[in-house]
C-alpha cells in the first residue's frame, strides 16, 4: 500500500474527502518527524512507538574492494510495534 491508497482508504472510513484526509495523513506523518528528530518519543497505544536510537559505530567492507571500513556512529529512527498491532499481525 503507498501514500495515495491509505488515503483512500483513511478518506473511506472517516467519510472525509481524499484532500482533507492527505492533509491530516500529511500532518501527523510531519509531526512524528519532527518530534523524533527532536529526541520526543511518540507513543501511539496499541499502535506503536517511534523514536531516535542511537547506533555504535562498527565494522563494515566495502563491497567492491573488500576493503575494511569503520561505520561511523549515528542516530536512527525507530518503530516499536505495540501489542494490539502485533496481535493482529500474528494472531494467535
Amino acid at each position: 500500500m503507498n501514500k495515495g491508497e491509505l488515503v483512500d482508504q483513511i478518506a473511506q472510513k472517516a467519510m472525509v474527502t481524499k484532500k482533507q484526509a492527505d492533509a491530516v495523513l500529511t500532518a501527523a506523518i510531519e509531526a512524528i518527524m519532527e518530534a523524533v528528530s527532536s529526541d520526543d518519543k511518540v507513543t501511539l497505544v496499541g499502535f506503536g512507538s517511534f523514536e531516535a536510537r542511537e547506533r555504535k559505530a562498527r565494522e563494515g567492507r566495502n563491497p567492491k574492494t573488500n576493503e575494511k571500513m569503520v561505520i561511523p556512529a549515528t542516530r536512527v529512527p525507530a518503530f516499536s510495534a505495540g501489542k494490539l498491532f502485533k496481535d493482529k499481525v500474528a494472531p494467535k
